[in-house]
């Protein structure tokens, strides 16, 4: 099997229950937080709208330096599915690769600082796809404390076998 093959079904999984999470997001909190240090709700979608287009990055480039970054800021839940999606498609395209692609090594900088170097692959497992069930499990919280249904994800949910 090649690794696209693996990764692009797998890409498709998570992305597809990341949706089924933020649609479930009321537009009158996504300014909410559960504790001063968290992310706002609309952080926290922005930021898992965003990482398909880590996949890219890291196909597209040999580095990423941080220094600078700023993260997206959707103002909507439609606006933010959006860039799901369309980040989505972008790192399918990206995965479109020989095998050998994934065994070149990469590296996240911070000012020329390396924090980490590794194969594309590993990045796309351990930096990148591992993400999305982080986030979503703290999506998950906010719901719980906010009194919002939790969807299932890999398995049932309480909310939905009540």
């Amino acid at each position: 099997m090649k690794i696209q093959d693996y990764l692009i079904p797998q890409l498709q999984q998570e992305v597809a229950l990341t949706e089924k999470f933020l649609r479930r997001i009321p537009e009158d909190k996504l300014d909410w937080k559960p504790h001063k240090k968290s992310m706002t709700i609309r952080q926290l979608a922005n930021h898992l709208a965003e990482i398909p287009s880590w996949i890219t990055g890291t196909m597209k480039a040999g580095m990423m330096d941080v220094k600078g970054y700023k993260p997206n800021d959707h103002a909507s839940v439609d606006e933010i599915i959006r860039e799901l999606k369309k980040n989505a498609a972008d790192a399918e395209e990206s995965l479109e690769k020989p095998d050998d692609e994934f065994e070149r090594m990469w590296k996240m900088t911070n000012d020329g600082e390396i924090i980490f170097e590794m194969p594309k692959f590993n990045v796309l497992q351990s930096m990148v796809m591992n993400q999305f069930p982080h986030h979503r499990a703290q999506l998950g919280v906010y719901f719980r404390l906010l009194d919002i249904s939790v969807p299932a994800t890999y398995g049932p949910s309480a909310d939905e076998n009540e």
